[in-house]
């Protein structure tokens, strides 16, 4: 591999590369269960859930490329399988029988916290190596999910 000399030392830029990975592994995870729960909802939301997990998913699509792209100018192979996805993902799969509507809409909007979590984490490792590019995915990322898992659980009020 040719030598990477980008202002970011090596040790940097695996670091922001494996937690990225997470994020890209996390992000593809929760965009299968969205898309999975777009398929099997049911219900009298059904309208209203089918479009709006439609919009999350073709959201979290476009997404993993940037991230996965973030990864590669850093030097890394983007995780790209299954299996390395598994592995590196805090979330769980889609449940094997889907759930009621409202189940999933809560499973959506933890989904979608924990993956604002998994970017914050990163960003003092981010930050610390004047990681601008990155710095800037995690922040379109926190943003994306704070305000979806917002309006996630505004369907679970009465």
């Amino acid at each position: 591999m040719a030598s990477i000399n980008i202002g970011i030392p090596a040790e940097q830029r695996a670091a922001i590369a494996q937690g990225l990975s997470r994020l890209l592994a996390e992000t593809y995870t929760l965009y299968l269960t969205t898309h999975n729960f777009h398929w099997n909802v049911t219900g009298k939301m059904f309208n209203t859930l089918h479009t709006m997990f439609m919009d999350q998913y073709t959201e979290m699509w476009n997404a993993v490329d940037p991230i996965a792209e973030r990864i590669r100018a850093l030097g890394f192979h983007a995780p790209g399988s299954y299996a390395e996805f598994a592995k590196l993902s805090t979330l769980p799969d889609a449940p094997a029988k889907p759930p009621k509507a409202m189940e999933m809409v809560e499973l959506l909007a933890k989904g979608h916290e924990a993956l604002a979590r998994t970017a914050r984490e990163i960003f003092p490792v981010v930050d610390a190596a004047d990681d601008q590019p990155s710095a800037d995915v995690l922040t379109q990322r926190m943003d994306i999910h704070e305000k979806t898992a917002w309006m996630l659980r505004a369907l679970l009020e009465d």
